[in-house]
């Protein structure tokens, strides 16, 4: 698309339907939903014991209600469509035999979707199994799913049976997402935590092994619609919405150009928004954000939302943003792992956030054209910040990984924590500064942190935003969608913090810095003991990295 320089006239936003790879059904039903802020914070539901294993009957014990798998899924990605598969689709739902049948009825092809299997094992009990990522055999965590013939009296109880990883937040207290269109359309209440005697526990003794979530719920209706899903869903398709909304507002439009970074494998769009403000780039520096390697983390997209929100209204601190530097942001790197449901990958069947070491244009476009992107601002301006938004579904709170080779001089080591560490005071109840990590692992060297950092972005960052929510300052409770757009706004806050000419919020904040450092090594700080010799490996007090350590990509 032709180049536009914020503050030229927007050309019409077209919105063209999603591409697909051709082994996928798509159901014609365009899925909205709701935003919703519930009038008090969702709490965490109590953990239950996880050795206390609860037997669930197997699938041959049951009936398969719902069966829906890629027809004829190839080994790897071979082209795509608008609307997927041609043709007639199948009907992988059970039918019902009357009006007294209670059996439940599963859909999941639709944008960003995944089940594969459910199997009626009692008469309001299911298991159901995902779909891992798209040409892999795994990846299998986020879930989307739609349900109908719904009843308000029972108690039902799902457990999906091949969740991947060994540990996760639901054993904490996380609570599985629950929309209703009927409260949603008669009640305006939109996604909900819902879900009792949340169990996360081994399944399989297999090898890989497999994990099972498992839930109790209650319908809010009769002959209800209703959705589960991991996380809020931020489709492909709410990207493009919110970007069309953004071409039509004559007072926004003129802060932002819109164009396509690159095209996907499948053909969608991966769009960079550049934002500044009057008198265009010329003498500033530059600010670079991405979101949705990972299209099963949508949380990163919601932060991401709020993020852009800010930059894009007439709040006086986003003006002056505008006015000190050019951001330049591709909020969906992975559009075509959003599209098909996917939890990691893209559809070369491989993790984005991994291959930015890798000169494959034509496997990875959205992360190659991204560090391309880098290098040509770089060779005209300095990139004060690098920050890539991300999900996890280990850790509570929100946090950051930043770069510490342990190379650089200790003020410079100290300044990569000061970004973090201002988010922390600006978020005290969200952000834990404590959960940050610095080091740079040989494993993370293909990531979008460390390829920045390399390039010569000196502050480069993953923000890690929890599934769940936050145990800071109080809380106990899952973070709400606005939660998740505040996080965008403070980020914009913090920046303006750390590019103060004034040095005081710095100079106090590298003291915070140096003292936590001090104490970690077990010195009193000030006592003249340092600890500038002293690898990052040593400093971090703990070998929770990211949400990928159990899943090589």
């Amino acid at each position: 698309q032709p180049w536009r320089s914020p503050g030229e006239p927007q050309a019409p936003f077209s919105l063209p339907p999603p591409r697909w790879p051709v082994e996928c059904e798509v159901i014609q039903e365009t899925i909205e939903h709701i935003e919703w802020v519930p009038p008090q914070p969702e709490p965490f539901c109590p953990p239950m014991d996880p050795e206390q294993a609860m037997y669930t009957p197997g699938e041959e014990q049951g009936t398969v209600v719902y069966h829906c798998s890629p027809a004829l899924q190839s080994s790897c990605f071979i082209r795509a469509r608008v609307g997927g598969a041609p043709g007639p689709l199948s009907s992988p739902a059970a039918t019902l035999e009357g009006p007294q049948d209670t059996t439940l009825l599963f859909e999941s092809r639709f944008e960003s979707g995944n089940l594969q299997k459910a199997i009626k094992v009692g008469p309001y009990e299911y298991v159901l199994m995902l779909r891992p990522d798209l040409y892999t055999a795994k990846h299998t965590q986020w879930f989307y799913f739609r349900v109908q013939n719904t009843r308000q009296e029972p108690l039902y109880r799902f457990t999906i049976a091949n969740m991947a990883k060994p540990k996760s937040l639901y054993g904490q207290g996380l609570r599985p997402l629950l929309y209703s269109q009927r409260d949603a359309q008669s009640r305006g209440i939109g996604w909900r935590r819902a879900g009792t005697d949340v169990r996360y526990y081994r399944g399989s003794a297999g090898e890989p092994p497999t994990f099972r979530l498992s839930w109790t719920v209650r319908f809010p209706h009769d002959g209800d619609t209703c959705f589960f899903a991991a996380g809020y869903p931020y489709t492909y398709s709410d990207l493009r919405r919110y970007l069309r909304a953004l071409a039509a507002d004559p007072a926004r439009s003129r802060l932002c150009a819109v164009q396509a970074l690159c095209r996907s494998l499948a053909g969608n769009a991966v769009y960079l928004l550049t934002i500044t403000g009057p008198g265009g780039a010329a003498g500033k520096r530059a600010v670079v954000a991405s979101a949705r390697a990972h299209p099963g983390e949508s949380g990163g997209s919601w932060a991401m939302r709020g993020f852009l929100d800010f930059l894009l209204s007439a709040h006086a601190d986003a003006r002056l943003l505008r006015r000190l530097f050019v951001f330049k942001v591709v909020p969906m790197l992975n559009p075509d792992g959003v599209v098909v449901g996917n939890s990691r990958c893209s559809l070369a069947g491989r993790d984005p956030n991994r291959a930015y070491g890798m000169a494959l244009p034509g496997s990875f476009p959205g992360v190659w054209h991204l560090r391309a992107l880098v290098q040509r601002v770089l060779a005209e301006r300095e990139v004060v910040l690098y920050c890539d938004f991300h999900g996890h579904s280990r850790k509570n709170n929100i946090f950051m990984y930043g770069c510490d080779a342990g190379g650089d001089g200790p003020g410079m080591r100290l300044r990569q924590r000061v970004f973090p560490l201002m988010l922390s005071k600006n978020a005290p109840n969200k952000f834990s500064f404590s959960s940050c990590k610095f080091q740079v692992q040989k494993s993370k060297e293909g990531t979008g942190r460390v390829s920045m950092w390399r390039l010569g972005v000196s502050h480069s960052y993953t923000l890690e935003v929890a599934f769940s929510g936050s145990t800071l300052g109080g809380r106990s409770s899952h973070f709400s969608v606005e939660d998740l757009k505040s996080l965008g706004r403070l980020l914009c806050d913090t920046l303006l913090d750390f590019c103060d000419p004034a040095p005081a919020k710095l100079q106090q904040c590298l003291a915070e810095a140096d003292a936590l450092l001090q104490r970690q090594m077990g010195r009193e700080p000030g006592s003249g003991g340092g600890w500038s010799d002293v690898s990052p490996s040593e400093l971090e007090s703990s070998t929770s990295g990211s949400d990928s350590s159990v899943s090589d990509g």
